[in-house]
């Protein structure tokens, strides 16, 4: 199974890419895609759906998981949040992927075993969970931890 994770975020927006065969993971690529902050908000969301359109048509993942929102101080920050993720949500309908969706704590529970874990911390675990995978950034690490998610829950009864 080819799980897409998928951190979402208006300014960037990670990405990561692993195979669970069994009780393995294999990692298979993960990325960062930025919008820039000075383009108008239709614009920033056209791009997010663009380049996540490319990573989907050329990888071919069997299904994907996304993080939920979180709710900031700012409400402008959520609702822009949301905004990123409602895009990202119809580029993997469209595409005709079973997306599931998880909690950011259950996600750094699930990979560094705490719900309160620091994004270096995710970082890390991620690193030692792929051994050798080059990884894009925070965000991307934040996005193998969501796909690492989905393959553990995704094997486990519900």
């Amino acid at each position: 199974m080819i799980v897409l994770g998928i951190d979402p975020g208006l300014g960037t927006t990670g990405w990561g890419l692993i195979e669970a065969a069994g009780n393995r993971l294999i990692h298979l690529g993960n990325g960062q895609i930025k919008s820039p902050a000075k383009a108008p908000l239709p614009a920033r969301l056209a791009i997010l759906a663009h380049h996540l359109e490319e990573v989907i048509e050329e990888a071919e993942p069997d299904c994907a998981a996304i993080e939920e929102v979180f709710v900031n101080k700012n409400a402008q920050s959520t609702l822009k949040l949301a905004q990123a993720r409602g895009a990202l949500l119809l580029c993997c309908a469209r595409a005709g992927l079973e997306l599931d969706e998880y909690a950011p704590r259950l996600v750094k529970k699930a990979v560094v075993g705490t719900g309160s874990a620091e994004k270096a911390q995710i970082h890390a675990m991620v690193g030692r969970l792929m051994p050798g995978c080059d990884i894009a950034g925070p965000d991307a690490a934040d996005a193998l931890a969501v796909a690492i998610t989905h393959a553990h829950h995704a094997r486990a009864p519900r």
